[in-house]
């Protein structure tokens, strides 16, 4: 398998993934629930998810296959930035306002992911 055909797939781990944690972590914060160690632990897949993304990446930019628009390197840095800054924004606290935080990041990087797909190609 080709890496831009990985790199492909993990854009769709990375979108269909980062929804569904946005919306589970909107269910915690609606039922006002606090976030437990099995929301962490999606919430550090999910990351881990964008970090592989950008490595793969990093590897097809050497082999000199760059993208169209210069904008996708914003989407791919933000894609790994925003998880641990709202981590040390929040404190790591775990209320159910700290879900509604996730929540809309992680539904929020679902469309960074899509808008990135857009800009890849011409």
């Amino acid at each position: 398998m080709a890496l831009t055909d990985i790199h492909s797939r993990i854009f769709t781990t990375a979108t269909v993934y980062s929804a569904i944690v946005g919306l589970w972590a909107l269910f915690i914060a609606v039922r006002q629930r606090k976030i437990d160690s099995n929301f962490w632990g999606t919430l550090i897949i999910n990351e881990l998810i964008f970090v592989a993304q950008a490595i793969i990446g990093l590897i097809l930019v050497f082999q000199g296959r760059m993208p169209a628009r210069d904008v996708h390197y914003l989407y791919g840095i933000l894609g790994v930035i925003i998880i641990p800054s709202a981590f040390a924004f929040t404190r790591g606290r775990d209320t159910h306002r700290e879900a509604y935080i996730y929540g809309a990041i992680c539904l929020f990087l679902a469309g960074v992911a899509l808008r990135a797909a857009a800009t890849a190609a011409g």
